[in-house]
């Protein structure tokens, strides 16, 4: 596949193939008609037929070349698979696609400081686990770091004291940056504020800019209701404090924290009586104080 993408990259080697889509062509015929000298057109023919695109043959005094289509095929069928993965419903290119317009959308409102403040984001999910369990994954730094970053970041480094006044920090990274060698995707820090275990979990948390302040600060109120299945887990999002530059923290809220409480969703339908949530380390280097 390398060898044929090569070999087709070159302008004049896919004039060419052109040309010989239409019929087989002697080398002359295709020199004049592709308006290049004939050693030139023989190379790029040469290079054509050791990719296995074309097809050559001796006729009198002439070489007759013919295209090949089963190759052309091959990779119309590859980008067309790829293609198609880029594509699929609810796939990564589709939550890129919405992020950049939501970003589009925060960018042309963030006029001035104070912008967004006031905006509320609310979540529901419907868990599997007990109101007991879900608060561990609430409140545990080795749980946590498994499922509180969207899809596609991991957690680099994680700070949550469970009681009131507790520190927060929580540090993320691309999800495929296994050695850390890229800059940091981003760090937040916060305070926690209310604390009543299995019931209620009230903290401030505030995303740091590039520049080393504050984009915004996110109040966020998360509520445990025991159902008959597990547990009901509502949480609302309101921001203060908003900066101008905060606004493409804002046009990703909604689509990170829902796909983080997707993950947390996930790991409680796989183990909803916590037998695989006992190990309190974690090997992203996580660190927790309690």
């Amino acid at each position: 596949m390398n060898a044929l993408l090569a070999a087709l990259a070159d302008p004049a080697r896919w004039r060419l193939v052109r040309l010989l889509a239409e019929r087989p062509r002697p080398v002359g015929v295709l020199a004049r008609l592709a308006e290049a000298r004939q050693p030139q057109t023989t190379k790029h023919l040469q290079t054509l037929e050791r990719a296995g695109i074309v097809t050559s043959q001796r006729t009198g005094q002439r070489r007759i070349y013919a295209l090949q289509p089963a190759p052309l095929r091959d990779l119309a069928a590859a980008l067309n698979r790829l293609a198609d993965t880029a594509d699929q419903d609810g796939g990564p290119r589709a939550t890129y696609d919405r992020y950049g317009l939501g970003l589009r959308a925060e960018r042309l409102a963030a006029e001035e400081p104070g912008w967004a403040d006031g905006r509320l984001f609310r979540f529901h999910r419907s868990l599997a686990g007990p109101p007991e369990l879900v608060w561990r994954h609430l409140t545990e730094a080795s749980l946590l770091a498994r499922w509180w970053t969207p899809d596609d970041l991991r957690v680099s480094e994680l700070v949550f004291e469970a009681r009131a006044g507790g520190r927060i920090v929580q540090e993320y990274r691309d999800a495929e940056d296994a050695d850390g060698s890229d800059p940091v995707a981003g760090r937040a820090e916060g305070v926690v504020e209310d604390v009543r275990p299995g019931e209620r979990l009230r903290y401030r948390l505030s995303p740091v800019s590039p520049d080393g302040g504050i984009a915004f600060t996110a109040h966020v109120d998360l509520g445990l209701r025991p159902t008959d299945t597990g547990t009901d887990l509502d949480v609302h999002w309101r921001i203060t404090d908003s900066t101008v530059d905060s606004a493409d923290f804002v046009a990703g809220i909604e689509i990170g924290f829902g796909q983080s409480l997707d993950k947390l969703m996930a790991a409680l339908a796989a183990d909803p009586h916590g037998t695989d949530s006992t190990d309190s380390t974690d090997s992203t280097d996580t660190r927790s104080a309690k």
